[in-house]
């Protein structure tokens, strides 16, 4: 049986569309573990790479703390943090936000560095405060740059959520996780391919999203 009768034959049994392990409760399930940690992944490494980049300052920092964030295993992590914390969310999420931190604090830096001087230093000599160069002048200029590293992270979450069926929560992880123990590759694959679908929805959300934020002119100009 190849891959493509696995995804007609899951996606065609109307047991998958109904009760706790449905496919509508097992995708909102991993939406809100995704979400969850990319407003965490953002509350930490958005604030910190705006003002690091908005001055100029702890570039090599960062790059460490985020290189040694990129290498920490995830899996580890997770088994590290459940035997510390017990089953639930929390050591879900410490892996998640690892993981979604480094794209986020690089990118934000090398975006507001990114930024031309001239329109900076004329808002400075015209007296403006530093928090409103930083809002007004260069964050509108890096946008771009810092939706794609939020776009970056939200990917990664979302392909690495599958993670928290490993510790019996929920998620589209359930279908990949359940189907290898039972042996039900139609629910292995069925699982795989919700993810890869929910992973190309993440991508259309954020283009969708820089059309709708990011001003015209700097779209060209980038």
């Amino acid at each position: 049986m190849n891959v493509i009768n696995y995804i007609h034959a899951f996606f065609g049994d109307s047991a998958h569309w109904n009760g706790y392990d449905g496919i509508p409760t097992r995708l909102w399930e991993h939406v809100q573990y995704s979400l969850e940690a990319l407003a965490i992944a953002a509350a930490i490494g958005l604030p910190i790479g705006l003002i690091t980049g908005h001055y100029g300052r702890g570039g090599n920092v960062l790059s460490l703390v985020a290189t040694a964030g990129r290498a920490l295993p995830t899996f580890g992590l997770l088994v590290v943090a459940t035997l510390a914390l017990g089953f639930g969310m929390l050591p879900v999420m410490i892996p998640l936000v690892v993981l979604a931190v480094p794209p986020i604090l690089v990118t934000t830096y090398e975006a507001m560095r990114s930024v031309d001087p001239p329109p900076v230093d004329a808002a400075r000599g015209m007296g403006m405060r530093e928090s409103g160069i930083l809002l007004r002048v260069e964050l509108p200029v890096a946008l771009p740059l810092i939706l794609g590293g939020l776009r970056s992270a939200a990917i990664q979450i979302v392909s690495t959520a599958t993670i928290a069926a490993y510790v019996s929560l929920g998620g589209l992880g359930r279908y990949i996780v359940d189907g290898l123990y039972q042996h039900d590759y139609e629910k292995v694959v069925g699982g795989a391919t919700l993810v890869a679908g929910m992973a190309l929805a993440t991508l259309a959300v954020f283009w969708a999203a820089t059309k709708v934020t990011v001003s015209p002119g700097v779209r060209r100009s980038n």
